[in-house]
């Protein structure tokens, strides 16, 4: 039978599905952001009243550590509940020549950058590639077509899909005119080597809807190929590379999707109740994310001893003995193979031939899910939505309402307003965090305590794992900024691992600047209601959370705008100590 790789990828130890996991680091990595929470729409909920101060928009120096070679052996000595230090704002003589709101969703293509602002070499030595942790991600050609699905994507740029820490993974799900559902995962291979066994052909009834989702385990990857023009791929906001995940025929999938729910052709099965007696959790409760929700995949592959990829199926599992299974990181797989489980839940699922189980969850699935069960958090202001303060979401390091929107657009998730004060999401972002997610994890801790835990060298269990990942989440959003203090106290053996958990369940308010938005409007170039999003590409259609008509927003001025918001030009910039979406591991 197959064994899994073991990778020393962010200093994780993965085991079973470890690969998939969000795993918190021993010595956290600085995100180099005041991460923050999302408001659909200016002012928020009722459940995020926030205290107004003269509190700067606070950043924290970031550290990007190097990455172990693929064979070393994997640790992670988690921190302690120290809040770090708060650091000062930067001059407003510091801020960046570069309008984070300037672009438009699309393809990077031969000029991209990292969040960070740093540029992406596209000609890369295997060497560089391994340094670097950054790849190309070739698409086939048609992505959309049963064939497309069944053709190889190549991993390319130096870059190895035998290296754990260079990993990319495709996964698509499939929506029929009948409301049938079917995940498959495409599979990835190196540029220049063959799939160890020819990819299955999946059957897609006429007029269905496919949407391709992309993870990846290592810093930044730029889709290329004629094939991601074909799928109507999305992977930056102008040239600037939403680090680790993109998405192909999101909108198109999502509009069919839910048009289909309001029909009553696609029934999206309810949460359902644990055996704690609340409602099962989805990937946007509080009480299971950290600082970047809905990122990476659940797919899975098996590789060879030649470095050779295949499908996770059960032919292949069966044909390849001594194979070892590779898989994403993933906040889905925490909730789907250890959080649900733990707690009497089942995860929303579609039959899969590429997976051994015969039915897999996906990134998408889980999206429809919260979409169709979570909008009384969403009326409460709590619901856990991409923050602009994702460090995938930054542009040149700095928190970018037009990127966020790009990535909301790829999860069907609705747009921030283009007056949201940036500092407000951060900050209530955080303060829902401390507030809501103690309480749960205390509940839950005696079944959670009997729980395998996805990291054994983070948590010795289920429970001491999710603790010390929202100790380690606070730190690293640098909650305490905000006048917030750490809910958890963590107790740590002699070799790091957490063996118990305590929270504090006071309730905390957190403090935000008065006026600092950091917003720019006015000037000329790369409106967002042209081009491509509201031509061709996206036809303008509506959010189906909020029904905003994101083809007719005309926010994005692009380049030239002066800023408001009473701290220089656009908004805090983030200290650029590290190279792209590099983080303690607790966010992937």
């Amino acid at each position: 039978m197959p064994t899994r790789h073991r990778s020393a990828w962010r200093g994780r130890r993965l085991e079973g599905r470890l690969a998939r996991i969000a795993v918190p680091l021993a010595i956290p990595v600085a995100l180099a952001v005041v991460v923050g929470v999302i408001i659909a729409v200016a002012g928020g909920g009722k459940a995020t009243q926030i205290n107004q101060s003269a509190l700067a928009n606070c950043v924290s120096p970031s550290a990007a550590p190097s990455a172990a070679p693929a064979s070393a052996p994997a640790s992670a000595a988690p921190c302690t509940t120290a809040a770090a230090t708060p650091t000062s704002a930067a001059s407003p003589a510091a801020a960046a020549a570069v309008n984070p709101e300037a672009g438009r969703p699309d393809l990077a293509e031969t000029n991209p950058v990292d969040p960070a602002g740093n540029p992406v070499n596209l000609n890369q030595t295997p060497a560089q590639a391994a340094n670097t942790m950054n790849c190309t991600l070739i698409a086939p050609a048609n992505p959309l077509s049963a064939q497309g699905l069944a053709t190889p994507w190549q991993l390319g740029d130096g870059c190895s899909e035998a290296n754990p820490n260079e990993s990319a993974f495709v996964e698509g799900t499939i929506l029929a005119p009948n409301g049938q559902l079917q995940v498959y995962n495409p599979l990835v291979i190196t540029q220049g080597t063959t799939s160890a066994s020819t990819p299955a052909v999946p059957t897609i009834q006429q007029g269905s809807q496919v949407i391709i989702n992309i993870g990846f385990n290592g810093n930044t990857l730029v889709l290329e190929g004629q094939g991601a023009f074909q799928g109507r791929c999305i992977d930056a906001f102008g040239n600037s590379v939403i680090a680790q995940t993109s998405a192909c025929n999101a909108q198109a999938f999502y509009q069919d999707a839910n048009f289909q729910i309001a029909r009553g052709t696609l029934k999206v099965p309810a949460l359902g109740t644990g055996t704690d007696g609340k409602t099962c959790e989805s990937t946007h409760s509080f009480s299971l994310i950290d600082q970047d929700p809905s990122d990476n995949t659940d797919s899975e592959y098996l590789l060879n001893g030649n470095g050779q990829t295949a499908q996770d199926s059960l032919a292949n599992k069966n044909a390849m003995g001594g194979s070892t299974v590779i898989a994403n990181g993933s906040d889905n797989g925490l909730l789907g193979f250890f959080v649900d489980p733990a707690l009497g839940c089942t995860p929303f699922q579609a039959p899969d031939i590429t997976s051994a189980n015969g039915v897999q969850s996906s990134q998408a699935l889980d999206e429809l899910s919260s979409r169709q069960n979570d909008g009384n958090l969403a009326r409460q202001g709590i619901l856990a939505l991409l923050p602009v303060n994702d460090p995938q979401l930054l542009v040149a390091g700095q928190f970018s309402i037009g990127k966020t929107n790009t990535y909301r657009m790829l999860q069907d998730q609705p747009p921030l307003s283009p007056f949201t004060n940036k500092n407000q999401n951060a900050a209530t972002f955080c303060q829902n965090m401390v507030n809501i997610a103690p309480a749960k994890l205390m509940l839950d801790m005696a079944k959670e305590a009997n729980f395998t835990s996805p990291v054994p060298a983070v948590g010795n269990n289920l429970a001491t794992f999710l603790g010390n990942r929202l100790n380690m989440s606070f730190t690293n959003l640098n909650c305490q900024n905000f006048g917030l203090k750490n809910p958890v106290t963590v107790t740590l053996d002699g070799n790091g691992v957490a063996t118990a958990v305590t929270y504090s369940l006071t309730k905390q308010r957190a403090t935000v600047p008065g006026n600092g938005n950091g917003q720019c409007a006015g000037g000329n170039g790369g409106r967002f209601n042209g081009g491509r999003f509201n031509g061709g590409r996206f036809n303008g259609g509506r959010s189906s959370w909020g029904r905003s008509s994101w083809g007719r927003s005309n926010w994005m001025r692009g380049v030239g705008g002066q800023c408001s918001g009473g701290w220089g030009s656009y908004d805090r910039k983030v200290p650029v100590g590290r190279r792209g979406h590099r983080e303690n591991a607790a966010g992937m």
